[in-house]
């Protein structure tokens, strides 16, 4: 159990801080993350790891010579956020382009994707390599499916080594695809992890059993079986990796046996001795092998065994020199060039708001419903928790709170300037997006920017034009996400809900009892979501303990949808919604985080 800790919601904060001024000789930490104290004296590729916290030394502590360029650091267990990837790109940047590299998650790869977009309208070179080791994650027919775990830090060493080598972007995602693609991971849990300030883990075991197929963010094993002995274990995961050998790989392999953050380096030695053997008597050099941590889980008990067949070309970037914070081989060169002041947050001058005064006082209207968003999210936070922790990492609760907290206070502080409802809900979705981070962090702050944008600064909407911004809302969120009706995910209930809403409103039934028809579909649907098995996401891999229990990200999107109502609907007079008689397409959208 994490015991030390001030506020919760601040740990990774504060933990990252913590540990940049600790190491402040090599990294720097800046708005998102940290970077290298130093820049580089001529242009190389940025290699930019990320992720959530909560799995340390990755992914601050592998920055340095041969290595990462910089961190992008999220909440616990959640996607750093979109705002996060681009400060740190633009911290680390030295003319010959970025590379984001991070584990295949949905929020992960929404984020990083969003920021390469806005780099590269500026610009700059951007590349993104996906990590895809977790065996029991998809099978190999499906294996750009697969979670990224502990081979995370092989594709980090190999690409840091090739752009510390003067390697150009091109390459380095190269190597770093090719890296990927030859690297396999199996895992198994011993006991689940706790959230700072939690009273319990995200999951549990019966006494003598063990979760095989863990991930790393606090997701229990694929299924339990009996807890084996080390031997027993080290054949288990052996006999698991080598069975999917790459096509025409060669006979050298780096290996890792990966602590998830309580299991003691002695019981790896122990595991070691069992592992290594049997590597070897299949034909296999082992070079310059790795015991401990490296990939973490906060607090959980368990391990990994990750293998990389290596060829002439991987090998000697495996064995280069590194030096960070948590992890050296050799002697690295030095980091050179100008030494970085510390990073001060940039704050953007407060533009003015355009906006008549109709829709100032619905921009009232708009603030009242985020703080009652908040008030609600705030007393289901444990609950919501509860409902992701039985598939996933247990964080949606949280992740959905630190979005609305952001959205309210930037919302009201919009609305204070002056701001119309527009301009009230697309500030209020950014400040979402940015601090919750996750798959829905993004996908709430992309529905909020919408909303707003459609609702515009000029008028009190009518039914028809609320209608409408909730059908872009609809739009921009299944655009940006991958899932579809079915998949468990949030758009189960919110596909239903704007649909009833635009019906209604469409035959002329008054807009707050059409709202609160429309709430109770979308309630209904998340609670039918308990017979679904989850397709996205990161459930997907647990797809059969999902089963029973109702999708947090629908769930808690039908309980805003109620809270809101009454408030966005009072007041606002009919009308008839533009393309209300259009279906709302059932196109993509994954609501996890």
């Amino acid at each position: 159990m994490t015991k030390i800790f001030n506020d919760p919601s601040e740990f990774a904060e504060e933990a990252l801080a913590g540990f940049c001024d600790v190491h402040s000789g090599l990294v720097r930490q800046v708005p998102g993350g940290a970077v290298r104290r130093h820049r580089p004296a001529s242009p190389k590729v940025a290699v930019l790891a990320g992720g959530g916290s909560g799995h340390y030394p990755a992914f601050a502590g592998l920055i340095g010579s041969g290595l990462a360029d910089g961190a992008v650091v999220g909440n616990i267990f959640t996607s750093p956020s979109a705002q996060q990837a681009y400060a740190v790109a633009r911290a680390a940047e030295s003319g010959a382009g970025v590379v984001f590299t991070y584990g295949n998650y949905a929020g992960d790869v929404l984020n990083f994707g969003m920021a390469s977009e806005r780099l590269a309208a500026e610009g700059i070179q951007v590349e993104n390599v996906l990590v895809t080791d977790d065996i029991a994650s998809a099978p190999p027919s499906e294996a750009e499916k697969r979670r990224g775990i502990a081979g995370d830090f092989t594709v980090f060493k190999i690409m840091g080594a090739a752009a510390e080598a003067g390697a150009d972007l091109a390459e380095v995602v190269r190597l770093g695809r090719k890296a990927n693609s030859l690297t396999r991971t199996i895992g198994s849990a011993f006991h689940g992890c706790t959230f700072p300030g939690a009273d319990a883990p995200l999951f549990t075991l019966n006494d003598g059993q063990m979760g095989l197929g863990l991930g790393i963010h606090g997701e229990p094993g694929l299924f339990d079986t009996d807890l084996p002995s080390a031997k027993e274990l080290g054949q288990e995961f052996v006999s698991r990796v080598l069975a999917e050998t790459p096509p025409g790989a060669g006979d050298r392999l780096a290996v890792i046996l990966n602590g998830l953050g309580s299991t003691k380096h002695e019981e790896l030695f122990v595991l070691w001795l069992t592992v290594a053997p049997l590597l070897r008597d299949a034909g296999y050099t082992l070079v310059l092998p790795e015991v401990g941590e490296l990939v973490t889980s906060l607090d959980m008990s368990g391990v990994s065994l990750t293998v990389t067949w290596l060829d002439d070309e991987l090998e000697p970037l495996w064995a280069a020199p590194a030096e960070t914070p948590a992890y050296r081989r050799g002697v690295a060169v030095a980091q050179t060039g100008d030494r970085s002041a510390d990073a001060t947050v940039d704050v953007a001058a407060e533009s003015a708001f355009e906006a008549d005064g109709d829709s100032r006082a619905y921009a009232v209207q708009c603030v009242a419903a985020l703080e009652a968003t908040r008030h609600s999210l705030h007393e289901a936070e444990g609950w919501l928790g509860d409902l992701d922790a039985v598939a996933g990492d247990g964080d949606h609760g949280r992740g959905m709170v630190r979005g609305i907290d952001a959205a309210a206070a930037a919302g009201a502080a919009a609305a204070a300037r002056g701001a119309g409802a527009g301009s009230v809900l697309t500030v209020a979705g950014d400040a979402w997006a940015d601090k919750a981070g996750g798959t829905s962090g993004v996908l709430w702050g992309a529905g909020l920017r919408a909303l707003g944008e459609s609702l515009g600064n000029q008028e009190t909407p009518d039914a028809g034009a609320l209608a409408a911004g909730m059908s872009a809302f609809t739009d921009r969120i299944t655009g940006l996400g991958k899932a579809e009706a079915g998949d468990k995910t949030m758009v189960d209930a919110l596909l239903p809900f704007t649909e009833t809403l635009s019906r209604l409103v469409h035959e002329g039934v008054e807009l707050g009892q059409a709202w609160a028809a429309a709430a109770q579909e979308a309630e209904a649907a998340a609670k039918a979501t308990a017979s679904l098995r989850p397709l996205k996401g990161r459930a997907r891999p647990l797809a059969e303990k999902s089963v029973g229990t109702p999708d947090p990200g629908a769930t808690s999107l039908a309980m805003i949808f109620t809270v809101i109502g009454p408030i966005l609907t009072a007041g606002i007079p009919a009308g008839v919604p533009s393309g209300a008689t259009q279906a709302i397409p059932a196109q993509p959208a994954d609501a996890r985080s």
